[in-house]
């Protein structure tokens, strides 16, 4: 047999031990430990031939701690003592760990990030961690995700936060510049396309929703849909704006719709629940849900 950690003896024999020392007693220890004295007594008996040493004075009243037995109870409960504080630590890391959600960089900047903030108000207890990507794989460890897509093509614990509408954004002093009645007007202006998340919906797609399959202009293009609406505040170009997204953007009045048309995606935002998420982390979601 492979031998013990630190040639220790079974850890059955050094608590039995603990037990009857610390109450003095075979039956009190049994009590505690919910088994028999008998099974006491032959822990402890075990514990002396492996010791080679004297640990209890036996007599017909009971027993008692010889120096030998009372120099093992100071260790092993200074020992019993140490593990106990790691295990109370690991334990509160474990109920201070991060709850990490999976977003992509617009999300995250424009609805997630302002949510969290009120969130922290209510549960500052709770550490959130936003792993920001804007690719279609998912981390293995993450415990939330939030998508763009079909649920109808998703497997697992999944729940739509928002629908959204679409429509063509400009900062004021490129609506003034362009002004635009119809979608053929705007196919003619600067846009910027933003080659984002794949699902995400393109301006040919946005045009063909509102009849309009005709040339479309492309003055400017990004990687990044954050890009894309600090260009189009910088007057660049029209952009395409989720209204939901961009809430704080048109009450701020930095961006304005060019025409009144809003097309209806036919997919959604919704939150995805990791299998291995943790209590704190069903707390985050169903957070999220409430507030959206």
């Amino acid at each position: 047999m492979p031998k013990r950690p630190y040639d220790l003896p079974p850890m059955s024999a050094l608590v039995a031990f603990e037990a009857a020392a610390r109450h003095v007693g075979f039956k009190p220890a049994a009590r505690e430990l919910n088994v028999t004295p008998a099974a006491i007594s032959h822990q402890v008996k075990a514990l002396e031939a492996d010791l080679r040493c004297v640990l209890f004075r036996r007599h017909h009243r009971g027993v008692e701690l010889t120096e030998t037995g009372a120099y093992l109870l100071v260790a092993l409960q200074r020992g019993f003592e140490a593990m106990g504080d790691a295990v109370d630590q690991l334990r509160q890391r474990a109920h201070m760990a991060s709850v990490t959600v999976r977003v992509t960089t617009a999300v995250s900047a424009l609805w997630l990030t302002p949510k969290l903030a009120q969130f922290w108000k209510r549960h500052g207890d709770i550490s959130v961690s936003q792993i920001v990507t804007d690719t279609d794989h998912d981390p293995s460890d993450c415990d939330l995700s939030i998508r763009y897509g079909n649920l109808k093509r998703e497997t697992g614990a999944c729940t739509v936060l928002f629908h959204d509408r679409i429509m063509a954004l400009g900062s004021p002093e490129f609506a003034r510049a362009h002004p635009v009645r119809t979608p053929e007007d705007l196919a003619r202006v600067p846009l910027i396309h933003s080659d984002t998340v794949a699902a995400w919906t393109r301006w040919a797609d946005w045009f063909h929703a509102l009849g309009y399959d005709g040339p479309v202009k492309q003055s400017h293009s990004v990687n990044s849909y954050m890009i894309a609406l600090q260009a189009a505040r910088d007057d660049m170009g029209a952009v395409l704006g989720w209204v939901a997204l961009t809430r704080r953007h048109l009450e701020a009045g930095d961006l304005v719709p060019l025409l009144p048309d809003e097309v209806d995606t036919k997919e959604d935002f919704y939150v995805k629940l990791h299998p291995h998420a943790s209590e704190r982390a069903k707390l985050v979601h169903d957070w999220l849900l409430s507030s959206s």
